[in-house]
């Protein structure tokens, strides 16, 4: 029996976590390690990916490998997928976390910029999915996440493109989830809102009053969203307030969401 209070351990199975060199990543990181998974880690940043290595080798004593690349660019994907079965390596959870959020106006933010976000938050996370999913339904088992966010269901002037996209992966999320049943395999959705990560930094915005007065911590969003994973949900909307936003987006109008959405969010950085 598991009893609620407990993790329940993942020995000897293996994650595999994009986007590990720091935030959400490297939590994700710590808590499966925690849990006993062994690990491959995914990021651009060799040194964070190698400092995390070492700590969790040394902390929980399992096996992590690392993997220090650029997921936006499609050869690289397909190169990790050859080395890891090459390796003899089964991959028994996919965690797709790596993407990023740009802040400002559509018209205005730089193009190549935005194309880099939509393939990393977009053709990235579909194509991963896509090549690590059949083994997982052969063998009968696993659980893929996908990272989607409370922009998932709302437009957001000002994160038109990124909340966009979370959209799609929110949308993506539930129709693997159903296409999966019966064969072992579960995909799970996690919404968080705003997070003590690099987000807003690498986004180009300030904080707002409301993003203050909701922020959550990195662990905590991590550990909901694992419990969630291994419950087998299909999607999970971390925190109260957030939970509560998104189903009110039900009720609510597009127009009157975009509107809300903008006062909301409305605290431009200076360079935009």
């Amino acid at each position: 029996m598991q009893w609620p209070w407990r993790k329940q351990r993942l020995d000897g199975k293996t994650a595999l976590v994009t986007g590990a060199s720091s935030g959400l990543g490297a939590d994700f990181a710590r808590e499966l390690a925690s849990r006993g998974a062994n690990l491959i880690l995914v990021a651009r940043r060799e040194d964070l990916l190698r400092q995390l290595q070492a700590d969790l080798t040394e902390v929980h004593e399992v096996e992590v490998m690392i993997f220090a690349l650029d997921l936006a660019v499609a050869e690289n994907r397909e190169q990790l997928h050859r080395d890891i079965e090459l390796a003899g390596v089964r991959i028994d959870i996919l965690i797709n976390n790596a993407g990023f959020g740009l802040f400002g106006d559509f018209r205005e933010v730089d193009w190549d910029r935005t194309d880099q976000m939509l393939q990393l938050d977009i053709v990235a996370l579909s194509h991963l999915t896509r090549l690590f999913i059949n083994s997982m339904v052969e063998w009968g088992e696993g659980y893929i996440m996908l990272i989607g966010s409370t922009g998932s269901f709302q437009p957001a002037p000002g994160y038109a493109a990124y909340s966009a996209a979370k959209a799609y992966v929110l949308s993506l999320g539930h129709a693997l989830h159903y296409e999966l049943r019966g064969t072992g395999v579960s995909c799970t959705t996690v919404c968080p809102g705003i997070t003590a990560t690099e987000f807003l930094l690498v986004s180009g915005q300030k904080k707002t009053w409301y993003q203050n007065l909701t922020m959550m911590e990195s662990p905590t969003v991590v550990s909901m969203a694992v419990r969630a994973m291994l419950a087998r949900k299909p999607e999970i909307v971390t925190g109260f307030v957030n939970a509560l936003m998104a189903f009110s987006t039900r009720l609510t109008p597009r127009p009157m969401l975009a509107m809300l959405a903008h006062k909301l969010m409305e605290n431009k950085h200076p360079g935009h």
